[in-house]
């Protein structure tokens, strides 16, 4: 899937917060054991500021969806270590991951994950209202603006399209004012234009609302739409590039696959 190339990265008039939003160093993650045994991450040391949009990109089996899922909290580590600002992950019990998840991060997936009885307000606040909290009104009508859905929010999913299903997605994420957004592939069920709008929003909210956003994707349009992408190929961290674009994108990974994952390319 291919999307129409996003303008130059120009500077929000938002202030950038400070610190890092997530973080790993010497992340391990191994499935299986003897003859099965994986290891899907291989000691990765990263992390992501806040206020930036960051793109997790690889080739499948690169190990970059579980990276998302144990920095998200989703999957256990197997060493190393692991944290959502100061918090380390590794060893927190059930209860209180799903807390963090809850409270502090957002989840945007190639399924919607909607409830069709539900309109789209509804669904958008749906796990405040789990959580027992109320939104902040001006914060969830600043979501709403930002991902243009303020004439269907009285629609359920089946009145919206799938790019429209999306948004609600989006804003769901948002709404809650998490430390940080996870996106995997959040745009790998649309077509090229409902994806270009996704992805658009999603960087509106890194520069118009401070938000803090790491996506997985294999596409290199998609990548250009973020402030950063770190490359990953065999469980490990082989580049990571600033102010990426579509071409630079796409140039960097023909080569390194031309040098059939020998090593960084120095991009």
């Amino acid at each position: 899937m291919s999307y129409q190339a996003p303008a130059q990265h120009t500077d929000s008039t938002r202030p950038r917060p400070h610190g890092f939003a997530a973080s790993a160093e010497g992340l391990t993650k191994v499935y299986g054991s003897d003859e099965t045994r994986v290891v899907a991450l291989d000691g990765v040391s990263v992390a992501f500021e806040r206020g930036r949009f960051t793109a997790i990109m690889g080739p499948s089996g690169s190990g970059k969806s579980t990276l998302m899922h144990c920095m998200a909290g989703l999957d256990s580590i197997s060493a190393g270590s692991a944290r959502l600002g100061d918090t380390e992950l590794n060893g927190l019990s059930d209860r209180k991951l799903t807390q963090l998840r809850r409270d502090r991060v957002g989840f945007v997936f190639q399924t919607f994950n909607l409830l069709p009885t539900l309109n789209a307000l509804e669904n958008i606040t749906l796990p405040m209202g789990i959580a027992g909290t109320r939104p902040d009104r001006a914060w969830l009508d600043q979501v709403i603006a930002t991902v243009g859905l303020s004439k269907r929010l009285k629609h359920r999913p089946a009145q919206l399209s799938g790019g429209q299903q999306q948004r609600v997605a989006v804003a769901r994420a948002l709404a809650g004012q998490p430390e940080i957004v996870f996106g995997d592939e959040p745009t790998g069920n649309l077509d090229s234009r409902a994806g270009a709008e996704i992805l658009g929003f999603l960087r509106n909210s890194v520069r118009e609302l401070g938000q803090t956003v790491v996506m997985v994707t294999h596409d290199p349009v998609a990548a250009g739409y973020a402030d950063r992408a770190v490359f990953l190929a065999d469980g490990r961290v082989v580049d990571d590039m600033r102010e990426p674009t579509a071409e630079r994108v796409l140039e960097h990974m023909k080569r390194y696959d031309a040098r059939g994952h020998s090593g960084p390319t120095g991009v």
